[in-house]
């Protein structure tokens, strides 16, 4: 990476350290390659010349070619500003300036023709522009060295305006930056590269970026420097992974023994589809290797990932291996607990769990029972990863729901062994293929696509407010087929106090409507305490009640086969991952399975899209797209793995295809090279080594 990219910003004339500061701070811009990469959010049009006449208050800007006729100072003190009025041949025009009005009442010629530029008002039904940009007119154009065809338009803050650092004022700091070195920016992309995609080269691409000549160089420009971005962090991702292989040895489980066989032969309670025995298979081969795994296992809600999971599990204890599984949240560790035990009895295997709550006896003897080697399965949340918990051999690690788990807690997990053991990460929020292959680019896929026999696809429906006695109805008319019903408000932190409330409202609402003794219902909220939720829970379960009303806190992890209608209250304020989420609570038992969107009539679009993809389809993987669509990536991938897409200039959403040429490519290059250090690669290697100095652990699975 050039030298100069990192070059403090306080060094470029006219920054200072007060600027420099500011800048840091407000915008994160603290060298000079932050500042480069500081790219106009927009460009204003300025070959357009308005005629007088044709300047409307409703116009964002206006350029106007105009001739001086009047300027005056006018008013005392704070109201003291400059006026002055220019024509052309359809009129005058006003200008009026209230900051360094002497400086620029000076340098106003009248008399002479000028080109004003700024937001069109109108003032006593005539337009005017306050604090116009002005500059004298030159009839030969390329005289006119100070407008740009397209002018850049940044982000800046407040209070960098303090510091005259608004748009136009980082406009003049990329400007001076660009003069004394933009032709010192050198390549990083080999010649081939640039030939095979129509490149233009580095320098002219942030040259052009900044300052376009027109709109074809800008075109050029953004196009160089996504596949720039994109290249150079699929690099990263897929070296991350060879540098793994090579460095980590894995542990081999060549045998498939009794615990694996026992269980598919005589436990297993249903055919595993094709696509769960595709993956299971994609595993085996995996562990094979002697290389340490890494693969995401992603399937939708219901598709039979735990099952996956626990023959991986029983593969590794075949081979002589401990193993573990990592869940969020205590709801989700209990719930995995129980579908363990469900699934393989209580004396097939040793197993525990392990989470906040296990008493300090029960810890003592899971402790011993591990270093010893008699546990072959450990589920729980992150307790598992405190330094107390020592393995005898842990082989093989599940990690489930893995956005909410931080790369430093994974990381954990990887050294509570000399080898490293095989990881298995789940999700049941679909990822869509673009944002899987820039997340996680560095481990291997498998998809589970499709549902468990007998399923049937939940039927989605969308009521209004004034539906609300149909659906009260309908409740009721599963209720009496012996099904349960979740209702679920929304509560979000900005709004607790209004949510609680409407929550209340709404459980006295449906007290009235389901009276005692023939209805019950359970009550589950985040203010509850642990014991209480879970209280509240069994009780559901048990079917002691048949209806749930809650906040959120069932997003993951509740299992219940009879529950077969899912009601979401205020569903237009739910993003259409949690809503995929929530519906996915429902059609776990062989019924007919139900979800009811309730919502205002009045909808945005944005809302009105989200719950009209609800309805259309049951599809994780076309959700996750439309919602990646609609929100961009940085919400779906979880606050703590920002980092991995941090992208300056490229968009997952709208530059897919560029993605896809710069990981192919990449691919290619590693085939034949993958240590970049053929002649025609180095440079490629020399910037790589500059930009990640020292390859670290923090891509660990």
């Amino acid at each position: 990476m050039d030298e100069f990219f990192k070059t403090p910003v306080e060094y470029l004339k006219g920054v200072g350290t007060a600027r420099a500061d500011a800048l840091k701070k407000e915008l994160g811009i603290a060298n000079y390659g932050d500042l480069l990469q500081h790219f106009p959010y927009k460009y204003i049009d300025r070959t357009r010349f308005y005629k007088v006449k044709e300047v409307l208050p409703d116009l964002p800007y206006v350029q106007v070619l105009a001739r001086l006729t009047h300027k005056e100072i006018v008013g005392e003190k704070a109201a003291k500003r400059l006026v002055a009025v220019a024509q052309d041949e359809t009129g005058p025009i006003e200008l009026v300036w209230f900051q360094g009005i002497t400086r620029i009442e000076q340098n106003l010629i009248v008399g002479k023709a000028y080109v004003f530029f700024g937001k069109p008002g109108f003032f006593n039904n005539k337009p005017q522009i306050a604090h116009p940009e002005t500059e004298l007119y030159n009839s030969k154009p390329a005289e006119n060295k100070g407008s740009l065809a397209l002018q850049p338009a940044y982000t800046s803050t407040e209070k960098l305006k303090k510091f005259l650092l608004d748009s136009k004022g980082i406009q003049k700091l990329v400007l001076a930056l660009l003069e004394q070195y933009g032709r010192t920016i050198s390549e990083n992309l080999p010649e081939y590269l640039l030939a095979k995609h129509h490149l233009i080269n580095r320098a002219k691409a942030y040259q052009q970026i900044h300052f376009p000549d027109h709109f074809e160089q800008l075109k050029e420009a953004s196009k160089r420097l996504k596949f720039e971005e994109f290249f150079f962090l699929q690099i990263k991702l897929l070296k991350n992974k060879l540098f793994r292989e090579q460095k980590f040895k894995g542990n081999t489980f060549d045998k498939v023994g009794a615990y694996f066989n026992g269980f598919y032969t005589e436990k297993l309670p249903f055919p595993l589809t094709s696509a769960q025995k595709r993956t299971v298979k994609e595993i085996r081969l995996d562990t094979q290797k002697g290389i340490q795994m890494n693969r995401l296992l992603q399937g939708d809600v219901g598709s039979g990932k735990t099952v996956v999971a626990l023959m991986s599990i029983l593969l590794a204890i075949d081979n002589g291996f401990q193993t573990c599984m990592m869940a969020p949240t205590e709801i989700l560790a209990n719930q995995h607990f129980q579908s363990v035990k469900q699934l393989l009895g209580e004396d097939f295997v040793k197993f525990a769990l392990l989470t906040g709550s296990t008493s300090k006896k029960n810890r003592n003897v899971i402790h011993a029972d591990l270093e010893s080697g008699k546990l072959q399965i450990l589920i729980g949340t992150h307790a598992l990863i405190e330094d107390k918990v020592q393995f005898k051999n842990l082989g093989f690690v599940v990690i489930d729901e893995q956005h909410r788990f931080g790369v430093e807690q994974r990381a954990k997990l990887w050294r509570k062994n000399s080898i490293p053991p095989h990881i298995l990460v789940m999700t049941a929020t679909p990822i869509p293929r673009t944002l899987a292959m820039t997340l996680y680019g560095d481990l291997d896929v498998s998809v589970i696509d499709e549902l468990p026999a007998g399923r049937k696809p939940i039927e989605t429906k969308h009521f209004y407010e004034n539906s609300r006695l149909r659906m009260f109805g309908f409740m009721k008319q599963e209720i009496a087929k012996g099904r349960q019903v979740y209702v679920v408000y929304p509560l979000i932190k900005e709004s607790e106090k209004l949510d609680l409330k409407n929550l209340s409202d709404g459980i006295e609402v449906m007290s009235r409507e389901f009276p005692l003794p023939d209805y019950r219902i359970s009550i589950v909220h985040g203010q509850l305490s642990a014991a209480d939720k879970a209280f509240e829970m069994e009780r559901f379960i048990k079917g002691e009640t048949q209806i749930m009303v809650a906040t959120t806190v069932i997003e993951v992890g509740v299992n219940v086969p009879n529950a077969s209608v899912m009601v979401i209250e205020n569903a237009e304020r739910f993003g259409l991952s949690q809503l995929h989420q929530l519906r996915g609570r429902v059609g776990r038992g062989a019924a007919q399975s139900f979800c009811i969107l309730m919502s205002n009539q009045k909808l945005s679009k944005e809302g009105k899209i989200r719950l009209d993809t609800m309805v259309q389809t049951n599809d994780g993987f076309r959700i996750a797209e439309i919602d990646l669509q609609l929100r961009g990536p940085g919400n779906i991938e979880g606050k703590q793995q920002s980092g991995v897409l941090d992208l300056k200039i490229a968009s997952l959403t709208e530059d897919q295809a560029v993605l896809h040429l710069a990981r192919m490519d990449v691919e290619e290059i590693f085939k034949t090279d993958p240590q970049l250090e053929l002649l025609k690669n180095q440079i490629l290697n020399q910037h790589f080594q500059q930009k990640n100095e020292g390859l670290s652990w923090n891509k660990i699975s």
